[in-house]
């Protein structure tokens, strides 16, 4: 039985999620396109232009936003953000801190803490002999 090589191919928005990119703001050739899993290490390891300034200045998709304001993606929905913000926009906010984006990163503290709570209390439980 012979072996076949495969390439392995994504679709755009796969890509652009494993690039952190914000795909409706990728150039049409890449969002019309399929990457292969090749392409997708080539643009990691040597990122041309277009991709170095999106990741620059954005616009950034919404894990990007969220962890750069420290809040969890469900936090920027409560707080009305819904779209893709720029870098200019997400260090606006930074600066302005609204009281929603301070209540976030609050509950984002919290929990954050009980996921350390609960990560101690399993390393305690499975440390303790048992009968």
């Amino acid at each position: 039985m012979k072996s076949q090589q495969t390439t392995q191919t994504m679709k755009p928005a796969t890509a652009a999620k494993k690039l952190g990119v914000y795909l409706p703001a990728t150039p049409a050739e890449f969002q019309e396109g399929v990457v292969t899993r090749a392409e997708l290490n080539e643009l990691q390891a040597d990122p041309p232009e277009w991709l170095r300034e999106l990741r620059r200045t954005g616009p950034h998709p919404r894990p990007v936003v969220a962890a750069k304001l420290g809040v969890s993606i469900a936090g920027l929905a409560r707080g009305g953000v819904t779209e893709a913000l720029t870098t200019e926009q997400i260090e606006a906010l930074n600066q302005t801190r609204p009281q929603w984006l301070e209540k976030e990163r609050a509950t984002q503290a919290e929990v954050r803490k009980e996921a350390v709570r609960i990560k101690q209390k399993k390393a305690e439980q499975a440390e303790r002999p048992r009968p």
